[in-house]
Formats: structure tokens, C-alpha cells, sequence
């Protein structure tokens, strides 16, 4: 099947299937005039990356999750020690996110959203000034 019936089937867009390509992550075979061929195979393996991607891993994970899910004497371990380093990366943007809501939120309550010039929001932002 041509991208186009990949990109339908495994819910990636055309330009990601090709990006895919490009960086290794799949490799179609090329039909007689050079067009790219997928296979229900290479179907599989684009929705596996979908869904690898939409649960955050990077490209890097991705490519060791694809590598060990096509290895059968993979141990799960491995599996298990990437996701597991995930969450703990998700975790730590979590808490820089609630940090930055909470700094924000203090800004914003300083703030007195007038007509006046002086804004505590932007002199956080120019250094000039904290607020506790």
C-alpha cells in the first residue's frame, strides 16, 4: 500500500511516515517504480509508534521500545526500566509546571490590572523584581 493507505490505517500523517522513514524507524520495501510499499507489518509497527508517541516517549525511546517489542528474547525488565524512567521524567515536569503555576499565580495576584504602567508580571520577567 502507498503512504497515503499507511497514514490512513495507522492514524500518522503522511509527513510523519516519511520523517519515520528518514530517521530509520521503519523501512518499507519499494515497489518496481521506487514507490514506497507498506505492509500490514509496517502498518503495525506505525500505529505501535503512534501510540508510543502520543504516551510522550521520544524518538530515542521509541527506537529502543520498537527494537525490544521485535525482539522475543527481550527482558521485560528493559521494557519495564524505560517506561519506568518516563514516568519519573513526566514527574519532574509536573513539578516544574505546578512551580511555574504557582509563580505565575503570585504574579498575577500582584498585578493590579489597571491602567496603570508598573506591572509586577513583566519586571519578574526583566529580573527587577521577586515576588514572594
Amino acid at each position: 500500500m502507498n503512504v497515503g493507505d499507511a497514514a490512513r490505517y495507522s492514524g500518522l500523517p503522511a509527513k510523519t511516515i516519511r520523517y519515520y522513514e528518514e530517521i530509520g524507524l521503519i523501512a518499507p520495501n519499494r515497489a518496481g517504480n521506487g514507490y514506497r510499499d507498506y505492509s500490514d507489518d509496517d502498518i503495525h509497527r506505525l500505529t505501535f509508534l503512534r501510540r508510543a508517541r502520543t504516551l510522550g516517549f521520544s524518538i530515542d525511546d521509541c527506537r529502543q521500545l520498537m527494537a525490544l517489542y521485535q525482539d522475543r528474547t527481550r527482558a521485560s525488565q528493559d521494557v519495564r526500566a524505560i517506561a519506568s524512567a518516563h514516568v519519573a521524567a513526566i514527574e519532574e515536569k509536573i513539578r516544574e509546571l505546578q512551580s511555574m503555576r504557582g509563580t505565575l499565580q503570585k504574579l498575577i495576584h500582584a498585578c493590579h490590572g489597571d491602567e496603570r504602567p508598573d506591572c509586577p508580571i513583566l519586571e519578574e520577567m526583566a529580573g527587577r523584581e521577586t515576588v514572594n
